[in-house]
């Protein structure tokens, strides 16, 4: 059953890139942009993240959080925020529980073959702990800045 907006969002407790344990409960209380991508290092997923990252500021002054996800290791998410100097947490789900809590780890096809994968999702999670809006197959330009614009009217 996929999430929908006004539903709780589901509970994680993962590690993140610098030793950091990383949990919806302890981000409670402020608005949390939760955004899915498929691998550290990536084209896309690259620009996403420079994306956010060049807006965090903005996210901030909005009362927004930013938390980034993928199924890759804490150490892989270690290099990644080193080489682009990302400044908000990336959380490993390397057992792909909480990327499938949120209907985010997802059958694909590339070239006529499947394969599971992380669907590209960002999930808007008010203060209150309920989904605001949700972003499904994101195409990475202007992305960020529609994000923002709905944490700033949250």
């Amino acid at each position: 059953m996929l999430l929908k907006e006004g539903d709780s969002a589901p509970a994680f407790t993962l590690p993140g890139a610098g030793g950091e344990t990383l949990s919806l409960a302890a981000l409670s209380g402020k608005k949390i942009v939760l955004y899915f991508y498929p691998k550290d290092d990536t084209s896309g997923c690259t620009k996403e993240a420079i994306e956010f990252n060049a807006l965090r500021d903005k996210f901030a002054k909005a009362g927004a959080s930013i938390v980034g996800m993928s199924p890759d290791s804490a150490k892989s998410h270690d290099k990644f925020r080193t080489k682009y100097e990302l400044a908000f947490p990336l959380a490993a789900d390397e057992t792909k529980e909480t990327l499938s809590a949120y209907g985010v780890w997802v059958e694909k096809s590339m070239y006529g073959r499947k394969y599971m994968g992380v669907e590209r999702s960002t999930f808007l999670i008010g203060a209150d702990g309920k989904i605001a809006k949700i972003w499904r197959k994101v195409k990475v330009p202007g992305h960020a800045e529609a994000v923002l614009a709905a944490a700033q009217g949250l």
